[in-house]
Order: C-alpha cells, then sequence, then structure tokens
C-alpha cells in the first residue's frame, strides 16, 4: 500500500532522543526546557515569527490560542466547515460559539465575502484554516478584521513552508497554530506551535500553557498542561532541517501528477493561486459532472490497487450532531466538496514509479 503520508525518520533523529534521555532531562516544569526553546527558536526564524510556543498537539496550539485570545462564553468566532474538527472544537471548549461560513470551489479555503456577512456584535474572532496547505486568503480577511477589531488565528496545521503574497504562513494573522502530527509535512510523533509577532500574547499563552505558572507553584491565572516534552522537541529540531528537502520532494510528485491528470476532463487539479505557495500536504482532486457521485467506488477501488486515497473531510463540521446545535447552516460548497474530493499520495516517499501508477490508475477510473 502507498500511504496517503508516512513521517519520514532517520538515524538523527534517533541519536537526538538518545541524546535527551540520556540527558536525564526530559521535560520542564513550565514548559521551557532547553530543546524546547532550541526548537522555538528556529521555528519562530522558520516562518518569520518574532515568538513560538511550543505545545503537545495542534489542538493544544489552537485552544491556547482562542484562550489566550480572551474568547470566550457568549462570543461568536467565524471559521469554515470544511475542515479536521479540532478547528470548531476549541472554540465550543471555550464556550463560545462557532459560526459556520461556505468555503470557495475553487481552493475549498474559507470565503472572505462570506466571512463579512456573518459578522455579527458578538463576533470577536475568526480561523481561516491553510486547507491541504494551500495559503487562505488572508489578506482582505486582515482587512476585515482590522476594520471590526477581530482576532485573526490562523490554523496552518497542515502548511508548513508554505507562504501568502511572499511571506509565511501566519504572517497576517495574530497567531497561527501549527501540529507536527505524525502524519504532517514535519513531525514530533504529536505537538503543536503557536507563532506570533504579539510579545503580550506570546507571554500569557506560555503561563497558561503549565497552569499559568510564571513560577513554579505561582498559578497568575487558569492554565492547561500543554507542555511539549524534550523528546518530542529533539525530533523536531532534526525535522525542521529536513523540511526543505521534504517540500522539494512533494513538489516534484505534484508536477509530475498534475502533468499527467491534466489530461483528464472529468477533474478539478489543486492550483496554486497568484501570490501563494502550497506546501502540499495534501494533493485533493475533485470530481466533475457524472464521476463526482462515484467518489467513494473510485477511492475503494484505489486502495483495491495499493493506493492509500483518502477524503478529508467526509462529514462538515456543521452536520456533525454535537455542532447542530450551534445553528442549521446552508453550506452548498461545503457539502458539495465533501462528496467530490478525493486525496492522493504525494509524501517524499512516493517515488517516480509510484507517482506513474497513481497518475494511470485514476485516469483509467475517471476516465
Amino acid at each position: 500500500m502507498i500511504p496517503i503520508n508516512a513521517p519520514r525518520l532517520g538515524e538523527e533523529e534517533i541519536k537526538a532522543v538518545v541524546k535527551v534521555m540520556k540527558s536525564g532531562f526530559l521535560t520542564h516544569g513550565l514548559g521551557a526546557g532547553p530543546v524546547v526553546t532550541k526548537f522555538e527558536k528556529a521555528f519562530a526564524k522558520f516562518v518569520g515569527a518574532k515568538h513560538a510556543i511550543a505545545v503537545n498537539t495542534g489542538t493544544s496550539a489552537l485552544h491556547l490560542a482562542i484562550a489566550g485570545a480572551g474568547i470566550k462564553q457568549g462570543d461568536e468566532v467565524i471559521l469554515p466547515s470544511f475542515t479536521f474538527v479540532s478547528t470548531a472544537e476549541v472554540i465550543a471548549i471555550a464556550g463560545a460559539k462557532p459560526v459556520f461560513v461556505d468555503i470557495d470551489p475553487e481552493t475549498h479555503n474559507i470565503s472572505p465575502k462570506k466571512v463579512e456577512k456573518a459578522l455579527t456584535k458578538k463576533t470577536k474572532a475568526v480561523m481561516p484554516v491553510d486547507l491541504y496547505g494551500l495559503p487562505a486568503d488572508m489578506q482582505p480577511i486582515k482587512d476585515i478584521a482590522d476594520k471590526h477589531g477581530l482576532t485573526i488565528i490562523e490554523d496552518s496545521a497542515q502548511a508548513h513552508g508554505a507562504s501568502y503574497k511572499g511571506k509565511p504562513v501566519g504572517t497576517f494573522a495574530d497567531a497561527a497554530c501549527w501540529s507536527f502530527y505524525a502524519s504532517k509535512n514535519m513531525t514530533t510523533g504529536e505537538g503543536g506551535m503557536i507563532t506570533t509577532n504579539n510579545g503580550e500574547l506570546a507571554e500569557k499563552m506560555r503561563f497558561m500553557r503549565s497552569h499559568g505558572e510564571k513560577e513554579k507553584y505561582k498559578s497568575l491565572m487558569l492554565g492547561h498542561n500543554y507542555r511539549m516534552p524534550e523528546i518530542q522537541a529533539a525530533i523536531g529540531c532534526v525535522q525542521l532541517k529536513k523540511l526543505p528537502k521534504f517540500l522539494a520532494k512533494r513538489r516534484e510528485n505534484v508536477k509530475r501528477l498534475t502533468a499527467e491528470l491534466g489530461k483528464a476532463k472529468n477533474l478539478q487539479l489543486p492550483k496554486e493561486p497568484k501570490g501563494c505557495k502550497h506546501s502540499w500536504y495534501l494533493y485533493t482532486i475533485r470530481l466533475k459532472g457524472p464521476k463526482g457521485n462515484k467518489r467513494d467506488k473510485i477511492v475503494e477501488a484505489l486502495r483495491q490497487k495499493g493506493i492509500g486515497a483518502e477524503v478529508y473531510y467526509t462529514t462538515p463540521i456543521h452536520l456533525m450532531p454535537y455542532y447542530r446545535k450551534f445553528g442549521r447552516y446552508r453550506l452548498p460548497e461545503t457539502e458539495k466538496a465533501a462528496k467530490h474530493v478525493l486525496s492522493l499520495p504525494v509524501h517524499p516517499g512516493v517515488n517516480t514509479k509510484q507517482t506513474g501508477f497513481i497518475s494511470e490508475s485514476v485516469l483509467h477510473l475517471v476516465g
């Protein structure tokens, strides 16, 4: 089976982990161990941010950003429904209301026009998602946020190495949240990061990361246990150095797939809008016309051939049982996409022969 994604780990990561284990220093009471701090500084530099706060998961990063921004009960946060559930989950955990809006059918990212129409007096923040690794259209979103005094928390969990208008994703947000889950473009096994240029927000999130403590056993505010262990950070330091090569290999695989799949009339292929650089976490195609109704059968046929095709996301969040209580939403583009998209493997472990096999198999099924 050619998996949809696979971590690329080598001797360097193993040596880094063993070094931490031999040191006996596995974690830090305030989450600021030496290896974690090294990883934070390196990641902040990579994405061009002043501050980076390492945490134990991408979901923790999102929640810490929401909590740090002061989102509370009675507030509303606008976000797309076509994303992983954690984006909405952290809003609900804060006691706020997730307000779902539709997507652009070409990019599958949140529609800035829909964001503006969803504004109310209770709106406090916007959470755009860089879906599949493609940056959201941040300039109009920032214009809206600046006009109405809103916080922007960017879910960049899938966008390591992506850029928008020549700048790393997260630049146009008050805070950007990243995931280092095993499937991501770089991994720490589990893990996350928040990056920001706001020093006051960064300090607050560092306290909240470890029980609201500035010093051990002196809690200043309500917090959580979201610390990243030293072992995870050690893996992250190595993976970050390898990330440029990982991204280059993904781009090569995408280029080959696109050249072949462009022959099919029944497919909408992923694009890079002007000013955007995709990280290609996922290569997501969309079936058009009558073939769209056969998406699930095509996915199953690809799997039977040993190709790990996947569907992200089969059920939009606004249609999930728990989230229906936040209102009834009509999101036609979101619901169409959920029925017609599928993702193909392009990770660095996929070789030239395999990309040829993938494209040949897809063309045979949709031709």
